[in-house]
This record gives structure tokens, sequence and C-alpha cells, in this order.
């Protein structure tokens, strides 16, 4: 399971950049004017849908305004309350997509007949960094080897 979530990391490291600059940007275009609209169209404990709309409109014109605004007239208890529902939905969202970019096995975007499946030069008890028969990039399997050095060949050769 650790291949899973290590490999979702790497998968998604510029994601989490982009998600988190989206979610910065989205609080202030659409949180922020969403907010101020709710606020203003409370009318005396009452909910005023026309005030909501013409208010809303005009933030979205505006969102950087909208986003001083809600600060300026006290609005921020409806923000804050606002921006946390926005990023709950927001979080299940980053979070269906991060599960969805987890590698379906360990050998998930590994190459095949790279030296990916070894570590730490585990290789080179076996093959060599410099000379002998080319296997894959780095590494050789030495001629001057005692013991087997038969080598299957796989695939197929073109000629162009």
């Amino acid at each position: 399971m650790n291949y899973k979530l290590a490999g979702a990391i790497k998968r998604s490291r510029k994601s989490f950049i982009i998600c988190a600059i989206l979610w910065v940007f989205l609080t202030i275009v659409f949180v922020s004017p969403l907010a101020n609209s709710i606020f203003s169209g409370n009318v005396n404990g009452k909910f005023d849908l026309g005030i909501f709309f013409e208010t809303f409109i005009n933030s979205i014109k505006n969102p950087f305004g909208s986003f001083g605004n809600v600060f300026a007239s006290g609005a921020t208890g409806t923000f804050f309350s606002t921006l946390f529902i926005f990023t709950i939905f927001y979080l299940v969202f980053f979070f269906i997509g991060f599960v969805k970019s987890a590698p379906k096995n360990e050998y998930t975007d590994i190459e095949h007949g790279s030296s990916d499946w070894s570590q730490h030069g585990e290789q080179y008890r076996i093959l060599s960094k410099n000379k002998g028969i080319i296997l894959a990039e780095d590494n050789y399997l030495p001629v001057d080897k005692r013991g087997n050095v038969n080598v299957l060949v796989v695939g197929r050769i073109r000629f162009w």
C-alpha cells in the first residue's frame, strides 16, 4: 500500500501547487462575491433574493473590490463560513483526484527493460557499469564473468 501513496504523491506534485493556486483564485473570485452577496441579502433577518442577485452580479464584475468589501462591511463571519463549506467541497474533489492518480500496481510507470527494478546499485553485484554486453542504460553484462552469461533478447529488430 505504501507504493500507492508514494506513487500518487510523486505523480501529483505539480497538481498540489496548481490546486493551491486555484483554491486561492476561486476564493477571491467566487467565494468573496458570494459571501458579500449573502451578507447584503440578509436584510433585517430576512433573505432578499433580489438584493442577493443584484449584489452578486456587481461583485462578480469586481471580485477584488468585493474581497475588500467583505472585510470593510463586517461580513467576515459569512465569508469564513462560506469559505469553510467551499473548502470542504474542494478537498473532497481534490481527494478523489488524488486517489485516481494512485498507481494501479507497484510497477506502474516503470520502463520495461530498465534498471528501475533495482535500488541502491544492487544490480551491479551481477552487472557492470562500464563494459560488456549492453542490457540497458548504464547496465552491461560483463563477458569476463564466471558462470552463466547467457542473454535472452526479447523484442524485434527493425530495419528502415
